[in-house]
């Protein structure tokens, strides 16, 4: 049962559609709103990762409210296992975040291709990085507590 119907709405909407049908707005081609539960959409519908986008929003949650824990826990206890949780999971955050923000801001035939493989260029380095660090150095949470301390 959808929120307008709870609501009480959809007389409204089938109104609405009868006088857009009548004046000619609304032809065959167009989906029926709220009569067969057809969903608009506002923005294009890329997945990014070839995952769904509910799969991909789970995802993105689950990497934030994670990133809550293993963040005190990396710094509480440094080892290496909780370096490499954390490395890859700022940057998954981090380039998933700015996926977003070019998917919204970014627009052309060509412009968006070559900005999110600058992304993905980016990021893959960025993890790379770290990794090399974690993997040659004190590691990112021992790093990050020495620069407090500093």
């Amino acid at each position: 049962m959808t929120l307008l119907r709870i609501l009480g709405c959809t007389k409204g909407l089938h109104m609405s559609r009868s006088i857009l049908v009548q004046s000619g707005v609304l032809t065959s081609k167009l989906p029926a709103i709220g009569a067969t539960g057809t969903t608009l959409h506002t923005s294009s519908q890329r997945h990014s990762a070839g995952m769904m986008s509910s799969t991909h929003w789970k995802a993105e949650r689950v990497i934030s409210v994670g990133l809550l824990a293993v963040i005190p826990a990396a710094l509480a206890f440094p080892n290496p296992a909780l370096d490499y949780t954390l490395a890859a999971s700022l940057v998954l955050h981090a380039h998933w975040g700015m996926e977003q923000v070019f998917t919204d801001y970014v627009h052309g035939p060509s412009l968006p291709k070559v900005v999110n493989a600058s992304l993905l260029f980016a990021s893959s380095v960025a993890f790379a990085s770290l990794c090399y660090f974690n993997y040659n150095d004190v590691g990112l949470a021992k790093a990050i507590a020495m620069f407090w301390s500093a």
